[in-house]
């Protein structure tokens, strides 16, 4: 029998994984192209063979998705496998629609199929959409561990956008390692903060190698997930959030159900933004689907790092990947400003090259300027566009000081955000796994 002609629509992540895990050494498949969206200048590159290995000799090329139904017909494809997350159901569908029109199969892999076993245990920290609060919660997990003197190591979900020959295995110990790396604005936003508490971050392609070596450092692990993905390891206590203040996505999101439905406890986080009905909403839809996991309710709080003058005319500065894909209209630092009556200034207007683009193609952008820095140009157009809006003030609501990496010479604030576990549960639950 023929191996199956493969291609693995990906975005720079998740695809790389499943082909390592599942298909690399997979005679049943042949991979030959891995399609990308989401992320961009991911196109155009190829995976190289340095981690293709013997099969692919040449490496594999990414394709633009827009092109994958010319590539099933050039290519004689015969299955196309989806492996990038934050995905509505809809979407989904529709890329299934497309795949079987142009004459091929489509098809998901599982846990079974992607996840890694690990011999140390494995606390995974996953939600139902990107945005939901992820990081707050690995930090105060981190607290709780450190607080208890156990080592442990953070393997963050990838983020591999540069050379992906050097970033098979990333070890992040310190500042220094942000720069060695050549890391972007949303790979600093993850690693930064568990850096300032002197913990260590483990990052890149090979995850099987990556496993090892936070097994050689820890007790535990900690696996800080990544959009709505599942973990790419086995985990031994699966934590998943909901964000209340997305009415229903809990149910209407690739893979965010599937990890509600694994959960083992499940948090309703920033309720201190929402209303009595939207969280019952959440609490229902949560046990439409899972009946077993411990819900836990907690607070996302905001501060601001310094003084503002209130009137103030300010640009706000939010996660991208949240406001982006993640369709969220606001975030940590426009909230704040709100609370603030700062003047709010709309970004689109001063945007310059694919930031442009950007407000042309997610319309829910219209009081934020999202922190995208995935290249060195894109982060010189994201500065171009604060200082083109003449702000007196950036209030900045991503996790890293931007005014600092970006040398802005405007006058800032970031917006800090911590979780409140309202009743300890979530601390009482993580010292009841300890033992």
């Amino acid at each position: 029998m023929n191996p199956l002609r493969t291609i693995i629509l990906g975005a720079a992540g998740r695809d790389f994984h499943n082909f390592n895990v599942y298909f690399k050494d997979n005679n049943l498949y042949k991979i030959l192209a891995f399609t990308a969206e989401q992320i961009p200048d991911i196109a155009g590159r190829i995976y190289p063979a340095s981690l293709s290995g013997k099969k692919y000799p040449r490496g594999i090329p990414i394709y633009s998705e827009n092109k994958l139904v010319d590539l099933i017909k050039k290519l004689k494809i015969d299955v196309c496998i989806l492996s990038y997350s934050d995905l509505s159901n809809q979407e989904v569908m529709m890329k299934a629609a497309i795949v079987q029109s142009a004459g091929a199969d489509f098809s998901l892999l599982g846990p079974k199929s992607t996840q890694l076993k690990s011999k140390k245990k494995v606390i995974s920290i996953c939600a139902v959409r990107t945005g939901s609060g992820k990081s707050q919660i690995t930090d105060y997990i981190g607290d709780i561990l450190d607080t208890k003197k156990i080592k442990y190591t953070v393997v963050r979900h990838p983020m591999p956008y540069g050379n992906l020959k050097k970033q098979k295995v990333q070890i992040f110990k310190s500042y220094d390692d942000l720069n060695i790396h050549n890391t972007t604005i949303e790979e600093r936003e993850e690693y930064e903060p568990h850096l300032a508490k002197s913990r260590i971050v483990l990052a890149g392609i090979d995850y099987k190698e990556i496993l090892k070596e936070a097994e050689k450092r820890s007790q535990i692990i900690l696996w800080d997930g990544g959009n709505n993905d599942l973990p790419f390891f086995k985990s031994d206590l699966h934590i998943v959030l909901v964000d209340p203040l997305r009415q229903n996505h809990e149910l209407l999101f690739y893979p965010g159900l599937t990890n509600l439905i694994m959960a083992d406890i499940v948090i309703i986080n920033k309720e201190n933004s929402a209303n009595k009905k939207q969280i019952e909403n959440s609490i229902k839809n949560i046990r439409k689907v899972n009946s077993k996991a411990k819900i836990i309710h907690t607070d996302s709080i905001i501060q601001l790092d310094s003084k503002v003058k209130a009137n103030s005319k300010a640009i706000v500065i939010e996660d991208g990947p949240t406001t982006t894909h993640g369709g969220m209209n606001y975030g940590a630092g426009w909230i704040a400003a709100k609370k603030l009556r700062l003047k709010i200034i709309q970004p689109q207007k001063f945007a310059v090259g694919s930031l442009k683009k950007l407000y042309n193609k997610y319309s829910n952008l219209k009081e934020i300027l999202p922190a995208m820095g995935y290249s060195a140009k894109q982060i010189s157009e994201l500065k171009k566009t604060i200082h083109n809006s003449k702000p007196e003030i950036v209030i900045i609501g991503t996790p890293i000081d931007l005014s600092r990496f970006l040398k802005l010479k405007i006058p800032s604030a970031r917006a800090i955000y911590k979780i409140k576990d309202k009743t300890s549960t979530l601390k009482k639950e993580i010292l009841k796994f300890l033992k």
